[in-house]
């Protein structure tokens, strides 16, 4: 049974997330939007091609004026501005104008990559998202946050801005190595961690059956994620206050994916962070050893790595200086009271970070 979620900004619906368990239901979506007069180019990457490509093509060329094409490399190292740049070369020779309209269809980087592309070529035009990661279903394909890499530097070049439609068919999921799937529970795992213990709790008592991609549990997985991420974003679209919590392991976890020169998947990287920043909530008294090896064991019963190798102070620290969530030159990290309940910090010194590095595995010296 499919489910439907409203995003709205000042009362009104800015878009839906549609969640399928296939791409049947796309057509039906797109034509909502009055796209027979549009051109429509899917951006893709190289590994998303070969699986779907000819299905989506073919939905949207039977709704759409034309269809073409931009296929890029995959790999988090291809999310740059010359990607971009060759992006703007494709809908310029393709003659795409303000009415057009892109569709990203993969994983973060595409949806990152393609949404960036939208919101800059001639000031912005639309743009669509069709996740096909459990990481781009449960978070980077809500909430308006575009983006490219800069210097290994994740996400240091963006803009917000909101898709038209979110179309999730959760049946990719069944093709997911098992890397990409525990990568997508990181961002899982955090949401209950930052918003809702009994949410965070029945992950662990189904881990079974989402482990063994159900579809009826994973829908459960995507629909809450999406509902406490839709909940945020509507309350602080720009990321000034309450959509801060969103970023929850990535303090550290950003600068371990830098330092590592991006050889470690996002949400694996954002696990290792969520177990660091855990761990500074313990040693300020505010969550139990217990809770904080409950977090670590979770991460890890979901095939998460719970430690990091070749993770030196050096090259976090500089990361960590240079990541775009500073503020007036305070790092700003996400700590728990509890499980569940999450705050913004600015106040965790060097020190600290180092213990939580320890705990994980990294080098201090």
């Amino acid at each position: 049974m499919a489910d439907r979620i409203s995003v709205r900004r000042d009362g009104l619906r800015i878009y839906d997330i549609v969640l399928e368990h296939s791409f049947r239901g796309l057509k039906a979506e797109l034509k909502k939007l009055a796209i027979e007069d549009r051109k429509i180019c899917i951006v893709t990457d190289s590994n998303v091609a070969g699986l779907y490509l000819d299905e989506v093509k073919e939905i949207l060329s039977s709704c759409c004026k034309s269809v073409s094409v931009f296929v890029f490399p995959a790999g988090e190292e291809n999310k740059n501005l010359e990607t971009v740049r060759k992006l703007y070369e494709h809908l310029i020779a393709e003659n795409f104008d303000r009415k057009d309209m892109l569709a990203a269809l993969g994983g973060g980087v595409v949806g990152d990559l393609c949404g960036f592309g939208a919101a800059t070529y001639l000031r912005g035009i639309d743009f669509i998202q069709i996740p096909t990661t459990l990481l781009a279903q449960v978070d980077s394909s809500i909430g308006g946050k575009t983006g490219v890499d800069f210097d290994a530097y994740k996400n240091m070049i963006g803009a917000f801005h909101m898709p038209r439609l979110v179309y999730t068919n959760l049946g990719v999921l069944r093709t997911l190595s098992e890397e990409q799937f525990s990568s997508g529970m990181g961002e899982v795992i955090k949401h209950g961690l930052i918003k809702d213990k009994e949410y965070y709790q029945w992950l662990k008592d189904n881990r079974k059956a989402i482990l063994n991609r159900d579809l009826e549990f994973c829908q459960r997985v995507v629909y809450v994620s999406n509902m406490i991420k839709k909940q945020v974003v509507e309350q602080d679209p720009k990321e000034q206050g309450e959509r801060a919590l969103l970023n929850f392991g990535h303090t550290l976890g950003h600068a371990i994916e830098k330092s590592l020169e991006l050889s470690m998947l996002h949400g694996h990287c954002v696990g290792l962070g969520s177990i660091a920043a855990a761990y500074i909530s313990k040693s300020r008294g505010m969550i139990s050893e217990e809770e904080w090896i409950d977090i670590r064991d979770t991460f890890k019963a979901f095939r998460l790595p719970v430690q990091v190798t070749g993770a030196d102070w050096a090259k976090i620290s500089q990361a960590v200086k240079r990541d775009k969530k500073m503020d007036a030159g305070s790092i700003k990290f996400i700590l728990l009271r509890t499980p569940g309940d999450a705050y913004v910090d600015k106040t965790v010194n060097e020190e600290e970070m180092k213990a939580g590095l320890i705990c994980i595995g990294g080098h201090t010296e």
